[in-house]
Parts: C-alpha cells; sequence; structure tokens
C-alpha cells in the first residue's frame, strides 16, 4: 500500500486534520477488526446476508490493502496500481470497508450498503465506486477475469499484478480450472490467486457438496506454484504473498484455511450466518464479542 505524508495513510490525515485519532489501518490486524466491526454493522442495518463470509475474509482483504497491493485511494485509476478482483462477491462488504477504511471513499458511506439506490451493493460492484475493478458474484468468473487481465498486463509491458480472491466452494466452479489451466500455459508470474478456504458454501460443508480435497495437490497437478497457510495469520499471509511475488514463472496459489465467521463465537463454523443477518440480542452480543477483541 502506498504511503502519503509522513509515512502515513490518506485516512489517517484526513482524521488527524479534522484533530481526530484514527486506527492505523496500515496495521491488518487493525484493518481486519475494522472490516468485521464494519461488515456486522452494514449487515444489521441493511438486512443483507453473507456476514459468514465477510468475517472469514478479513484478515484476506486487511493484508492485501494494508501490505500488499500497491494503490493510490486519491487516484484510483492510476495506471500502474495492482489489480484486485474479489471472485466471491458476496463478501463485498469486507473490501469496501477496507477502501472506505484506507481513504477511497467516506467510512460514513458503508451505512448505505446494500439500500436502495445505493452504489454498494450487496454483491461487489465497480459502478461508481472507486478502487473496485469488477462486479462480481456470479460465481466462477474472477480467476478468468484475473488471467485475462494479467496476460493483457504482459503483453502492454506493464508491471503490474493481479489479485483474484476465491470461495472454496466456489472452486467447484469448471471455469475456474479452465482459467488455472490457461495462467499456466501462459506462465502468468504476475497472477496469484487466494481461496477463502472457510470449509463452508451456501447451505452444506464444502466437503458434503463436492469433494475438494486434496486442495494442495489439485492446484500442483495443475502447474502452479501452491501454498497453503492460516487465513488469520497476517504474518503468514504476508510471507505467502512475498513468495508468491518471488515467484518468477508460475501463477501462484494461496490455500488460507479460515474458519466461516472467524471473530464471533455463535457465528463461527455455523452455516446458518451465511445467509442470516445478526439483530436484536444477536446483533448486541457480536457486537460486545468484537469490542471485548479489540487489537
Amino acid at each position: 500500500m502506498e504511503e502519503y505524508r509522513d509515512g502515513k495513510s490518506y485516512t489517517q490525515l484526513i482524521h488527524e486534520s479534522l484533530g481526530e485519532e484514527y486506527p492505523d489501518t496500515g496495521d491488518p490486524r487493525v484493518l481486519a477488526w475494522l472490516i468485521r466491526r464494519h461488515g456486522v454493522e452494514m449487515t444489521h442495518i441493511s438486512r443483507g446476508s453473507h456476514i459468514g463470509s465477510i468475517l472469514s475474509v478479513a484478515e484476506i482483504i486487511a493484508v492485501l490493502y494494508a501490505c500488499e497491493l500497491r494503490t493510490r485511494p486519491g487516484d484510483p485509476a492510476w495506471p500502474e496500481r495492482d489489480r484486485l478482483i474479489l471472485s466471491k462477491g458476496h463478501a463485498g462488504a469486507a473490501v469496501y470497508a477496507a477502501l472506505a477504511e484506507r481513504g477511497f471513499f467516506p467510512v460514513e458511506e458503508l451505512r448505505q450498503h446494500y439500500g436502495n439506490g445505493s452504489r454498494l451493493s450487496g454483491h461487489v460492484s465497480h459502478h461508481g465506486v472507486p478502487g473496485i475493478e469488477v462486479s462480481t458474484g456470479s460465481l466462477g468468473h474472477g480467476l478468468s477475469i484475473g488471467t485475462g487481465m494479467a496476460y493483457g498486463a504482459r503483453l502492454s509491458g506493464e508491471a503490474w499484478r493481479t489479485y483474484v480472491v476465491l470461495g472454496d466452494g466456489e472452486c467447484d466452479e469448471g471455469m475456474v480450472w479452465e482459467a488455472a489451466l490457461q495462467a499456466r500455459q501462459w506462465e502468468l508470474a504476475s497472477l496469484t490467486a487466494i481461496i477463502d478456504h472457510n470449509g463452508m458454501q451456501s447451505l452444506d460443508e464444502c466437503e458434503r457438496t463436492l469433494k475438494l480435497e486434496p486442495l494442495h495437490e489439485k492446484w500442483a497437478s495443475f502447474g502452479w506454484h501452491v501454498q497453503r497457510v492460516n487465513g488469520h495469520d497476517t504474518e503468514a499471509l504476508k510471507r505467502a504473498l512475498g513468495s508468491a511475488r518471488a515467484e518468477k514463472r508460475l501463477p501462484s496459489v494461496i490455500i488460507a484455511d479460515t474458519v466461516k465467521g472467524r471473530g464471533i463465537s455463535f457465528m463461527e463454523n455455523n452455516i446458518l450466518w451465511h445467509y442470516r443477518t445478526p439483530q436484536g440480542e444477536e446483533y448486541e452480543a457480536a457486537c460486545r464479542e468484537l469490542e471485548a477483541n479489540r487489537p
């Protein structure tokens, strides 16, 4: 993430100019907490779903925006920026929260998520939203788009990198594996896929729906540089992304083992929270638990 004056982010400078203290969103642990807190608030207000996925992907998105992606919040169309595609578009609130906290648009706008007329749609949309590259939600498309973008960058002699965040259930889609074959054929070393492997999809566990394991071996057999890490360990994610950047020939995939609903005990590993929204006592309990574990 690019820094501005005195090593401070765009958002920090704005809040300091107003005489306000602001969390260090350059710390991925802090940013992940903010993503979770905003996610609970956004889904509570809008009664929009997918809080379980928002919570599981929080560290992945936080490390990308705090530590990895080359971006300019004040110039979101900067030609040299890295591209991020959230293929699991139903977790869009996590990316919206990260973008807002990193200064792409006002944090206050997050309260409009999923509202009538809001540009912050439930499944992530690029329409009018600075920092979003592609509208997603129809699962399986993101890696194909990312493969095309990475190949286009090579043809144009551009140095920017492409990152695609997928769900594990999304890997049931044949289009994912077609893209995996093509990316290896073209040796797209500038392409990194990250799988939010929380073990659940829609209405059941992944392994009960369509078995993915051995997932590491599957990707390796397609010729990718494969790593498997704890998807809630920010340091492990940073190391894995560094290893992907160092790879000069193969596309990279990071299988990030996560917990659906991570950070709120009664939501963890509970498929109910794929669609359920936090209301009433459940909302209050979620807020208390998050506040008790604030970094």
